[in-house]
């Protein structure tokens, strides 16, 4: 192909399969076609611990941000304590 030809070679990733397709513009052929690498198929033991580190993941998460509130709502009872307290003096 010379080099003005193959700048007008575009490519496109197919949906279903992956894979790459260079097309010629002019003639609407596929050129050229790349198939993207397979993954490796996982057994269900592994899908399962995986799932599983997920689910622990988000409950050390969600108790963080549990601990974390209940810090911040304490911190705002003091200092609206501290505040009443101020006007009760004043």
């Amino acid at each position: 192909m010379s080099e003005s030809k193959e700048k007008k070679v575009f490519d496109i990733v197919c949906p279903v399969c992956s894979s790459i397709l260079w097309i010629d513009p002019c003639t609407g052929t596929v050129v050229r076609k790349e198939r993207k690498a397979v993954k490796k198929k996982t057994s269900f033991d592994s899908l399962l611990l995986k799932e599983k580190k997920k689910k622990d993941e988000t409950d050390r998460r969600f108790t963080a941000t549990s601990e974390m509130e209940k810090e911040r709502r304490k911190k705002a009872m003091d200092m609206y304590e501290k505040a009443f307290r101020k006007i009760d003096k004043d």
